[in-house]
């Protein structure tokens, strides 16, 4: 492989690393928007879509190993290929989260829900966030945006404590909710999880772009 050719694959290679985290973000945000306007034919897209990001992640991890093995990339573009096979890990693990979002979604079905969607929203919306400036600053390699990420980490992790309290309330003084409430806090737990997640990628960015490990979250 010639030096041009070299440099279109590892271009291309970024590019379906920025296609898969869209199809990540999509997966999460598809599932938790099926979640508050119960909409079982969403989630029901969702997870079979979930298929499409599998062999987009297998795709792209023979790709970088084959780069690896014939080209034997040095600095900055082995910290790139190192880095495309360490998040696409995350973002696969974004997507089962979503598919796990929307499972409860269909589970749930019709019945109503034990107390009102405010604070699944507002982690939702912080976690999609954190997701888009993964991929800003992946594509522009920007990293001044991931710099507050363990402080917005911090949030969503004090929203999933102040849910899973107010449900294991609810549970203790009307046990019949029991099975309704647990739902609710799992889709609590995976957005805390999908936290976690855009820490560690965001993590990894920053390592590709300064080669200094900093660990967020």
């Amino acid at each position: 492989m010639i030096r041009k050719e070299y440099i279109e694959e590892l271009d291309k290679l970024k590019r379906d690393v920025l296609k898969m985290g869209k199809l990540a973000k999509d997966a999460a945000s598809n599932s938790i928007k099926a979640l508050i306007e119960r909409d079982a034919e969403l989630a029901k897209r969702v997870l079979n879509e979930n298929a499409v990001i599998d062999d987009l992640e297998f795709d792209i991890e023979n790709r970088c190993m084959k780069l690896i093995a014939l080209q034997q990339p040095m600095a900055v573009d082995l910290r790139v290929i190192g880095t495309c096979i360490k998040i696409i890990t995350d973002f696969d693990r974004i997507s089962d989260v979503g598919g796990d979002i929307a499972e409860v979604v269909l589970r749930v079905g019709d019945e109503p829900f034990v107390k009102p969607l405010i604070d699944i929203p507002r982690m939702a919306e912080i976690t999609q966030k954190m997701i888009d400036d993964c991929l800003e600053a992946f594509s522009k390699e920007n990293i001044e945006i991931l710099e507050d990420f363990s402080k917005r980490d911090d949030i969503v992790d004090a929203l999933y404590d102040q849910i899973r309290r107010e449900l294991i309330t609810i549970m203790i003084e009307r046990p019949k909710t029991i099975s309704n409430a647990s739902h609710l806090t799992f889709v609590a737990l995976y957005l805390e999880r999908i936290g976690d997640h855009t820490c560690n990628i965001a993590s990894r960015i920053i390592y590709m772009v300064t080669g200094v490990k900093k660990k967020l979250g």
